[in-house]
């Protein structure tokens, strides 16, 4: 988490929909993909509007994968993508045809794609490194540009608006101390999911129905896409949940593998569909960054370190840690306290830091000064603030000057719980230390390494006899689209580890 977190982001995003909603209503415009005229709950100009407002909180939460051959890759196949979709025909009306797409690589392990309004796709470095030929990526894109050409955000939010408006006040309401509280308590949440209302299963299907095409058009095997669903399903499987993030309102996985081999074939008497590139795909990958970056942090046996910024600080036992690109969340099993770090925004020290928290509209403050324990600068402050349904919230804030930064950590539970988990969240802040460690500072991420067998033998048999962290024999199998006794001949490439 090295950048700085703008908290009032997500806020600001929230009230420029929730006004559109209000103040917009309906607006009865064209649909790129059927020609026809429909009620949708945003103009175009609005739909690009809302997206670059929340690319910067997409990125901000996620961050960017720093692999400028692997981005353009990306970006040329969804370049590709773009030409044969409704956007770009020669019949598109000009607001749409001149409408920029821009295709970002997320840095996150989780395999999912999505896309915002007015022209946003974004796939993770998770997804990248779980494809297995550019036939596979072809049908992904075209469904996220399908989302978009076909303005299903833009659509849902017209057929529910009520909907919309408590999504949008839980997002307002949910922020607390200039916290993002309802982000963090849905652990899986994303700024997306908090801003936009989810597809239906109908606009699924039209998705995936528009990633064939556009697959096809570009002369992709596009048949291949339902081996990647294959995989999302095991990914499913093998986690213990009912759906993967990327799946969440998505049909059944097993359907759409169905699904997507009998549009392919549909697609075929009339097209040549012969491309499939699985060299230059895994030409691509080979050195992706597999499951979590410990660079960025990591915990272990209850401490959370960060290699980059060399610091470390416990994490209370039981706690879920969520680490994102700008902030490190900690959540009780319970979820009725939550304690948050990052880096304070423009403060020049602890104490300033501090006295700026405690000065927030709102706040009644129950005690603050210098904190005890420990060498570094630090100031603490607890707070009282009165929920909106009257109940009252102690927080404490603990700041904390090292290696030129101001750092921040924010616990908060209601007032009448907040005995309970003092003892934590003091523990965690006071523990925040220097690191030292050489092998601590020095960890590496495990990276793919695309090789080509040299024997015939099982999956199982390439693999070490012990996996790095946050990675799996079988979550490298799935990788690899395989199954762990499967026997992989002389000369396959293979998905491995470095």
């Amino acid at each position: 988490m090295p950048r700085p977190i703008h908290n009032q982001l997500m806020e600001r995003l929230a009230l420029f929909v929730l006004a559109t909603v209000l103040f917009g209503g309906c607006v009865v415009q064209r649909n790129p993909v059927t020609g026809n005229k429909r009620a949708y709950g945003y103009t175009w100009a609005q739909e690009r509007q809302i997206g670059a407002e929340a690319d910067p909180a997409i990125i901000a939460q996620y961050g960017l994968y720093d692999d400028a051959e692997l981005t353009a890759y990306v970006e040329r196949i969804g370049a590709e993508i773009l030409a044969e979709s409704h956007l770009r025909r020669p019949d598109t009306p000009a607001e749409f045809a001149e409408t920029p797409v821009v295709f970002r690589v997320l840095d996150s392990p989780v395999v999912n794609a999505f896309a915002l309004p007015g022209g946003y796709v974004y796939v993770t470095r998770g997804l990248l490194a779980h494809v297995e030929d550019e036939a596979q990526l072809a049908v992904v894109l075209g469904h996220e540009v399908g989302h978009v050409a076909a303005r299903h955000a833009s659509k849902r939010a017209f057929q529910q608006q009520l909907g919309t408006l408590g999504l949008i006040g839980t997002a307002i309401g949910g922020s607390l101390l200039g916290l993002p509280g309802d982000q963090i308590l849905q652990a899986g949440s994303s700024v997306t999911q908090l801003m936009f209302l989810r597809y239906g299963r109908d606009d699924e299907r039209e998705s995936d129905q528009l990633g064939v095409e556009y697959a096809a058009l570009n002369n992709y095997a596009a048949g291949h896409g339902s081996s990647f669903f294959s995989t999302l399903k095991r990914i499913s499987d093998s986690s213990g949940q009912s759906i993967p993030s990327f799946l969440s309102t998505h049909p059944d996985p097993g359907e759409r593998e169905q699904t997507i081999l009998r549009l392919a074939a549909e697609w075929e008497s009339t097209t040549e569909m012969n491309i499939v590139r699985a060299d230059e795909l895994l030409a691509q990958v080979d050195g992706i960054v597999l499951g979590d970056d410990p660079r960025q942090g990591y915990v272990d046996a209850n401490v959370f370190y960060h290699p980059e910024l060399r610091f470390q600080f416990p994490v209370p036992r039981d706690w879920a840690l969520i680490n994102q690109p700008t902030q490190v969340a900690m959540i009780n099993s319970e979820q009725s306290a939550i304690m948050v770090f990052s880096i304070a925004q423009d403060a020049s020290s602890a104490q300033a830091a501090a006295s700026a928290f405690a000065a927030q509209e709102g706040l009644t403050v129950v005690e603050q000064g210098r904190a005890s324990g420990g060498y570094l600068p630090a100031y603490v402050v607890v707070v009282d603030a009165q929920n909106q349904d009257g109940s009252v919230i102690r927080a404490i804030a603990h700041f904390v000057e090292y290696g030129g930064n101001v750092y921040q950590f924010v616990g908060y539970s209601a007032q009448a719980n907040f005995a309970n988990f003092n003892a934590s969240f003091v523990s965690t802040m006071q523990g925040f230390n220097r690191l030292a460690d050489p092998a601590r500072i020095n960890v590496q991420p495990a990276r793919m390494q695309v090789t080509s067998a040299t024997r015939t033998g099982t999956f199982q048999s390439f693999l070490p006899s012990e996996m790095p962290r946050s990675l799996t024999a079988e979550g490298l199998a799935i990788m690899n689209q395989i199954g762990l006794g499967d026997s992989v001949p002389a000369g396959r490439k293979v998905k491995l580890l470095r």
